[in-house]
């Protein structure tokens, strides 16, 4: 669809169906509800608790410095591709 961020959600959603704790899936488990909502097909489960996860595998690669500024950028990210996907479906503001 070449919506922003579409690759990630591809792979995030691969990920999660393997039970791969990466970026990218736990950003599918932090958006699941909305994500569901849109009609996305995803995995039955997401991952628990996948804003801290995600928080710490970023504090991990990069320490404490940049986990902050990262995780807000991937949270921007996941957003920017329910909000196209909204526009796309004709249900966004």
């Amino acid at each position: 669809m070449g919506l922003p961020g579409g690759e990630m959600v591809d792979e995030g959603i691969r990920d999660l169906s393997m039970g791969r704790k990466t970026i990218p899936a736990l950003l599918i488990s932090i958006a699941f509800p909305r994500l569901r909502r849109q009609g996305v097909a995803l995995p039955k489960m997401a991952f628990p608790r996948s804003d801290v996860e995600l928080y710490r595998l970023l504090e991990k690669e990069s320490g404490d410095d940049l986990a902050h500024a990262r995780y807000t950028a991937h949270l921007r990210r996941i957003s920017s591709f329910a909000d196209a996907l909204d526009r796309l479906q004709g249900t966004g503001s």
